[in-house]
């Protein structure tokens, strides 16, 4: 009797279970994958490396909706498990497009709906010398709300920050009480800050660990004015590091990553606000390939002009030489990026990398 009892449970559980794959292929086929598809299939390079480019936008009334914002260059090294980041400025000239890299999206979009993410992965493979295996671009509405989603971010803050500066989106065009006839006027201020105070806001973030819902962390990689150090793009660009890895350690926890509903509802509000190359049979692939490289080594850099306190491989160029355009370009010269080619060469396998 006993016997026919646990038999009629193990079939039972079976039934039970196998009832519960066909409802998570109706409910999900990301989940369904993740869980019962044994294999990782992604594009890789020959070297088994996965590129990726990652790409944010405004969107929305953001000042430049289809600008990229950032622009980084993500490599993981399927062997050595190790993850290389590499933050190229927006402000970065690009002799190809006659125009600052972070163009590349918006002209790409103009000419052909959809052709935005091409263009951009073939303008930064070029200057990278390096194979783009997917692009991602999202857009800041997205940002927010993914992270709102999973609870908020907790962020070291190295520094103390203080942006006087920061754009009020929607405020782009207000006058701030002035008429039309004053703007002439008003173009001889010296700051816009001075001239159409109403458009920004103080932001601050005190130093130390903070954590940060969406909006808060929006600001906090979109700063772009902060005082001191903070304010110049190296500084940007580690704090959009900082956030991409606290992102990854939120998902991949626990509590995120275990829960089928979450990553679900997760993955439906970035589809929302992503354009990307990564086929929907594939995003699977890669959430179990984020969980096998959850404590992956990460390493970041930042393609820079050079400061007081460090060398860089890039200048700023005197504004005649481009309409009057502030631009970064080579330090070897306008559109050779060689030097930027065997830096990022050095540091996808080495972390003894220089630049003098």
């Amino acid at each position: 009797m006993r016997k026919q009892i646990l038999i009629v449970l193990i079939v039972f559980f079976i039934v039970v279970i196998a009832r519960a794959a066909i409802e998570l292929v109706k409910f999900s086929p990301i989940l369904y994958g993740i869980f019962f598809k044994k294999e990782i299939e992604v594009k890789t390079t020959k070297n088994n490396t996965l590129n990726v480019l990652l790409l944010g936008t405004g969107g929305g009334r953001h000042e430049g909706p289809d600008l990229t914002d950032t622009v980084m260059f993500a490599s993981l090294d399927l062997n050595m498990s190790k993850l290389t980041l590499v933050s190229i400025p927006r402000d970065l000239w690009m002799p190809d497009l006659n125009a600052r890299i972070n163009t590349a999206y918006t002209t790409g979009e103009s000419k052909k709906k959809g052709s935005g993410l091409i263009l951009t992965k073939a303008v930064v493979s070029k200057l990278v010398n390096q194979p783009i295996n997917y692009g991602i671009r999202i857009n800041f509405d997205g940002f927010v709300k993914a992270i709102d989603f999973i609870g908020g971010l907790d962020i070291p803050v190295d520094n103390t920050l203080d942006d006087y500066e920061y754009p009020i989106a929607g405020k782009e065009d207000d006058l701030c009480g002035h008429s039309k006839e004053e703007l002439v006027t008003l173009a001889t201020a010296s700051s816009q800050l001075e001239a159409f105070p109403c458009r920004y806001t103080h932001i601050h973030f005190e130093k130390g660990k903070i954590h940060m819902k969406g909006s808060q962390a929006l600001e906090f990689v979109r700063s772009r004015h902060a005082l001191g150090t903070e304010g110049s793009d190296f500084a940007r660009s580690i704090r959009q590091q900082k956030v991409i890895k606290a992102f990854k350690d939120k998902v991949l926890s626990p509590q995120t990553f275990l829960n089928p509903v979450k990553i679900a509802q997760l993955n439906e509000t970035l589809t929302k606000s992503i354009d990307t190359d990564i086929d929907q049979s594939e995003f699977d692939d890669f959430i179990k390939l984020s969980q096998k490289f959850k404590d992956v080594a990460i390493h970041s850099f930042v393609i820079d002009a050079a400061d007081e306190k460090k060398p860089g491989l890039l200048v700023n160029p005197p504004l005649t030489d481009f309409n009057g355009a502030w631009v970064l370009i080579p330090r070897k010269g306008n559109g050779n990026f060689s030097e930027i080619q065997q830096y990022i060469k050095c540091v996808l396998v080495s972390d003894m990398c220089t630049v003098k």
